[in-house]
């Protein structure tokens, strides 16, 4: 996991956010991980071991 990705929020459960990326592989991560704002639908770059958000 440490190339860079793109996901896609695909649900928030509490704390966590579930994460699509293009392959279909979910990944689970903390909230206080990703930028703020993020909701679902929200597209997200990975790399250097941070979140962005995709416009």
């Amino acid at each position: 996991m440490l190339e860079p990705h793109d996901y896609t929020v695909k649900r928030i459960e509490g704390e966590y956010a579930i994460l699509e990326s293009e392959t279909g592989e979910e990944l689970f991560i903390a909230m206080a991980l990703l930028p703020e704002g993020v909701d679902v639908g929200t597209r997200l770059h990975y790399e250097m071991m941070e979140y962005t958000v995709v416009e």
